[in-house]
């Protein structure tokens, strides 16, 4: 599977549209008035939520995305329209000047949520706009690969009618439509072909604890399935990755692949908007749910509501799809456009970043000692890594000894390294002048004037660490042990 193919699929969400809000600062005190913390604002940025979450998710996969909601005549509904247009997402919104765009706001202070206020109306949509929509569906239907209803209860679904025509109108083309479900009231989602409801969803439906009942987990989603006559039910599970229920297979449990899970908050976007990009480009449903996985490993590991992007999923791919069982490897290796996407989510935590680099041909204690000093220096670490072609320009025919995928899936495994870059210069100029690390980090066999990238480093405000190295240790003093052994 190539993520270069979802550019030919065009997918449409219908939905619960909001706007996600996060006011950062920092917390010194408790207020004289109450035992609360005092937030002092720094900042305030704002992303898609709720069904724009899953739109969101679709154009960072690279997929054309069609999405219709409603929205009111206010600041927050013309900021919604104001990010669809920079991210390119066809917006079939209907407005409700009496009705308020729906907001959340979340006050962040140390990576920590204090506080969430929610500005909402749920009662059902008037007739008159159910119709629009109704007619918005209608025009974006054509040409669509797939459709995704995203049903966060906050009226859109409320009553049958739009449900049931987006099914039925699907059913007759040979649409896929999946449904991200709200409350017990599935009868509005019968004949889907897929439903994805968390553990907590599934039992609040069939009325009984499933999350520590494997079997019984099984059972509860294979009669839903059938109850509301669905082709699959997708069952997620957290840190127990996913159950799917097909119509005519056995349960298959997926793992997670999550690493570290940071914030769980929209991973549930994730995983319909990338089932349906993989389904959309005509990828068989258990291997999209596969993929849908892999997406979800790397959302929940990001701070706040975030999507995945192409390039992110690629490289989780790639080890996929070569059948090497590497997931923390996957989940760190990036190409430079996935690197930036990073450390732009890192920048917005505040996270110092801190780069090194270097072939890392047999990683021996030298390496080890510096890799860990570096990352003692900030929040993140990013390893810029030479590729096969540039460690053989630098070291000679004869090396590596180990691949650039061998070496970067060893790295990966380093708890104290969070991303590995590969470059095929012979210095990584280009890297660091694109990532903008805050700390330049080189061995103390360097002088600062003989650091690579030092002057583009120090002009924008960022520093460079000569750290200690340990005496005895080096790869070529290994090779050459090596093959003094054999001789």
């Amino acid at each position: 599977m190539l993520t270069k193919d979802f550019e030919t699929a065009k997918v449409l969400v219908i939905g619960d549209v909001m706007l996600d809000r996060y006011v950062w600062g920092d917390v010194r005190r408790i207020s004289p008035e109450a035992p609360v913390p005092v937030v002092k604002m720094r900042r305030t940025t704002e992303t898609l939520g709720g069904a724009g979450n899953v739109a969101n998710n679709l154009a960072g996969l690279g997929c054309q995305v069609v999405l219709i909601g409603v929205c009111g005549s206010d600041p927050a509904g013309a900021s919604v329209k104001e990010t669809l247009d920079r991210k390119k997402i066809t917006s079939g919104l209907v407005c409700v000047p009496a009705r308020p765009t729906i907001a959340k706001t979340r006050i962040m202070a140390h990576k920590q949520q204090v506080l969430r206020l929610d500005e909402e109306q749920v009662e059902p949509l008037p007739a008159d706009i159910v119709e629009q929509i109704g007619d918005q569906v209608k025009q974006a239907l054509p040409g669509c690969h797939a459709v995704i209803l995203s049903d966060y209860g906050k009226g859109m679904f409320v009553e049958e009618t739009i449900a049931q025509l987006v099914i039925g109108i699907c059913r007759d083309n040979r649409i896929p439509v999946l449904v991200d479900p709200k409350g017990i009231g599935w009868e509005r989602y019968r004949h889907a072909t897929c439903i994805t409801p968390n553990t907590a969803e599934l039992e609040a439906l069939v009325g009984q604890p499933l999350a520590n009942d494997e079997k019984g987990l099984i059972a509860a989603a294979g009669q839903t399935r059938a109850r509301y006559d669905l082709e699959w039910l997708l069952v997620t599970r957290g840190e127990k990755g996913m159950c799917l229920m097909g119509k005519e297979s056995q349960p298959i449990l997926i793992l997670s692949q999550a690493l570290e899970v940071y914030d769980v908050s929209g991973a549930g976007d994730t995983v319909i908007a990338t089932l349906a990009a993989a389904l959309a480009v005509n990828i068989p449903f258990v291997q999209a749910a596969e993929t849908a996985n892999l997406a979800a490993g790397v959302v929940v590991g990001k701070l706040g509501t975030q999507s995945i992007e192409k390039a992110e999923l690629a490289a989780c791919l790639r080890y996929r799809d070569g059948r090497r069982h590497l997931p923390y490897a996957a989940a760190k290796m990036a190409d430079l456009q996935g690197a930036m996407v990073r450390v732009s989510q890192w920048r917005a935590a505040e996270d110092v970043i801190v780069f090194t680099n270097g072939c890392f041909d047999l990683l021996h204690p030298g390496h080890i000692s510096l890799l860990h000093q570096a990352s003692a220096l900030g929040n993140r670490l990013i390893v810029g890594l030479n590729t096969d072609a540039s460690v053989k320009r630098l070291k000679g025919d004869e090396r590596p000894i180990l691949s650039e995928q061998d070496r970067g899936a060893i790295l990966s495994a380093l708890a104290c390294v969070d991303l590995v870059v590969l470059f095929d210069d012979d210095t990584p100029l280009g890297l660091i002048e694109s990532l903008k690390p805050d700390i330049l980090v080189k061995g103390s066999d360097y002088s600062p004037d003989q650091v690579v990238g030092k002057a583009e480093v120090e002009a924008y405000g960022g520093r460079v660490e000569l750290v200690n190295l340990v005496v005895g240790y080096s790869t070529t003093h290994l090779t050459q042990k090596m093959r003094s052994s054999r001789s």
